[in-house]
């Protein structure tokens, strides 16, 4: 049986982790590189690292805080922001990233996705899904949560697994920030359409919150940044929590 993971996620913006609720009221936390170090420290089984403001700003993801990240970890690390061709690739591949986030760049352009599987494999990349509830549909959101590109979720997840992708992250817009668990509907909606690896993202308020997600087979990873950036929930507390629970999880 394959273990659960437990991800957090840096949003970075201005060099500076930062953290919201429904992505907006954006506050500072800390230096990404400081926790950075601490997470690998301290059992995280993967980091996720987001330039939350480059899709918005239409510039490039900062590498410079990215290079200096990369260097502190020794887990994988997954990387988005401003990712809009081949060449945006290269730069974070080199930059020290496993794995690349797709999200505006491939609402704009899905051939991105296919042709990154095809270049690097489906395992370098990931489908960053912004999603949102709009009179009772789930709908996809670009540019940081910013702009309703009125793309039914479910349709797309499934055409993002048909062109390539590796795994999606699944972002709650409606759960983010909130801490009131994770949005068990709406995961279950796209994890009976696909069958690669699905991480949720967006609603972790107590350790319990990751019992319940786990409880679903078709999740393979729970991400989640404020309650681990406050350490409200110490990953490795979660850990022994989850496998004292009978969750087959990463535990030393």
């Amino acid at each position: 049986m394959i273990s659960k993971r437990i991800i957090p996620c840096l949003d970075i913006r201005n060099g500076r982790v930062v953290k919201g609720i429904n992505f907006e009221d954006i506050r500072d936390m800390a230096d990404p590189v400081e926790m950075a170090r601490y997470y690998n420290e301290t059992g995280a089984d993967e980091l996720v690292f987001y330039d939350i403001t480059a899709s918005f700003e239409g510039r490039k993801l900062f590498t410079d805080v990215l290079r200096a990240v990369a260097s502190e970890i020794f887990i994988p690390l997954t990387v988005g922001g401003g990712i809009n061709s081949l060449d945006d690739f290269d730069r974070v591949l080199k930059c020290g990233a496993d794995k690349v986030s797709v999200n505006s760049g491939a609402i704009k352009n899905p051939s991105l996705i296919s042709d990154a599987a095809k270049r690097y494999g489906s395992q370098c990349v990931v489908l960053s899904m912004d999603v949102k509830r709009v009179n009772g549909k789930f709908c996809i959101f670009a540019n940081g949560g910013r702009i309703n590109t009125g793309i039914d979720a479910v349709e797309w997840a499934k055409r993002g697994e048909e062109l390539g992708a590796g795994e999606i992250v699944l972002n709650s817009i409606d759960t983010d920030g909130v801490r009131g668990g994770f949005d068990l509907p709406m995961l279950r909606a796209i994890g009976e359409t696909v069958k690669i690896p699905l991480i949720a993202s967006g609603g972790a308020g107590k350790m319990e919150d990751f019992l319940e997600l786990f409880r679903y087979d078709r999740i393979d990873a729970g991400l989640a940044a404020g309650v681990f950036h406050t350490k409200k929930i110490d990953i490795r507390d979660l850990k022994k929590y989850l496998y004292d629970q009978g969750v087959n999880v990463r535990f030393m």
